[in-house]
């Protein structure tokens, strides 16, 4: 199933991400998906996220689709050269993949293995054009492929909350202008940007989708205003992440916390990412408080 193709028909897009586990069974992560992932559209498969160390995205989506359920294959630059991701990229077209996520990908400075080198041998906005260039039947290089060549459907992310929004902007014209078809945002907290953002981001006519974090604690709410670029939760929420311990360590307040989010954005994306950092069994209760 070619998301892209769902977008176009105007239908409200939720997906939900999934990390591959450090080891070869991926039982219980097959297990979750199917019990808890059902309600999605979706499953967005991570690829070594935060420089750790992991299974392969690609190896998991295809264990994802033999499962009956549709993966988007997340690809980053960090790992691999031009000649390794364009491989990889025809690999999933030849494994019935279809959706893509592309992005930079955090320095191998980040993960747990510091020492390795990182090869950033292309960035997300060129990667996103070497997809382009692919589905136009040749290689980076110049050089035809041969057969049908690969349809993808080609997400990118953009930071809506950032301060720095022009930039947001520009950037995300510079991934439409290279082939962008979607994009997933960055977790919001900050509803009043979002739309802020959205009002002057609809230029672009690509298909959002906002970003959700579940909030789980008060120290996960401030590791993320310390430590990760353009997501900042507000004071407010943390205080009602403080406000019921018990309430909160049984996630019931991250999830209203983010329900709230996602029926007040709604009207103005074409979609819901959600990213449970291990708490997929909370997607059903969120997706039924959210009305979705």
């Amino acid at each position: 199933m070619n998301i892209s193709e769902l977008f176009q028909r105007g239908e409200f897009v939720v997906s939900a991400e999934v990390g591959p586990p450090k080891g070869t069974n991926i039982d219980h992560l097959v297990e979750e998906a199917k019990t808890y992932l059902t309600g999605v559209t979706a499953v967005n498969v991570t690829d070594n996220q935060s420089s750790v160390m992991r299974l392969g995205s690609l190896a998991t989506c295809k264990v994802l689709k033999d499962e009956g359920l549709t993966p988007i294959y997340q690809l980053t630059c960090r790992d691999r050269n031009r000649i390794a991701l364009q491989s990889d990229l025809l690999s999933a077209a030849m494994l019935g993949i279809e959706n893509l996520l592309l992005l930079t990908g955090d320095h191998t400075k980040m993960g747990d293995h510091p020492q390795a080198k990182p090869v950033f041998d292309l960035d997300s906005v060129s990667l996103i054009h070497t997809v382009k260039l692919l589905e136009s039947g040749r290689d980076l290089g110049g050089n035809e492929l041969v057969g049908e060549p690969p349809k993808f459907a080609k997400g990118a992310v953009v930071s809506p909350c950032s301060d720095s929004v022009d930039a947001q902007l520009a950037k995300m014209e510079r991934k439409v202008m290279a082939g962008a078809d979607y994009f997933q945002t960055q977790a919001v907290y900050e509803p009043e940007k979002f739309i802020k953002f959205m009002e002057k981001a609809k230029q672009f006519g690509k298909p959002v989708q906002l970003g959700i974090v579940i909030p789980k604690s008060v120290g996960m709410a401030r590791f993320m205003n310390a430590n990760v670029a353009g997501v900042h939760v507000p004071d407010s929420m943390i205080e009602e992440l403080k406000a019921d311990k018990e309430k909160t360590k049984a996630g019931i307040t991250g999830i209203e916390i983010a329900a709230r989010i996602i029926k007040e954005c709604k009207p103005y994306c074409q979609g819901v990412h959600i990213m449970a950092l291990g708490w997929e069994s909370k997607i059903p209760d969120l997706l039924k408080l959210a009305e979705i």
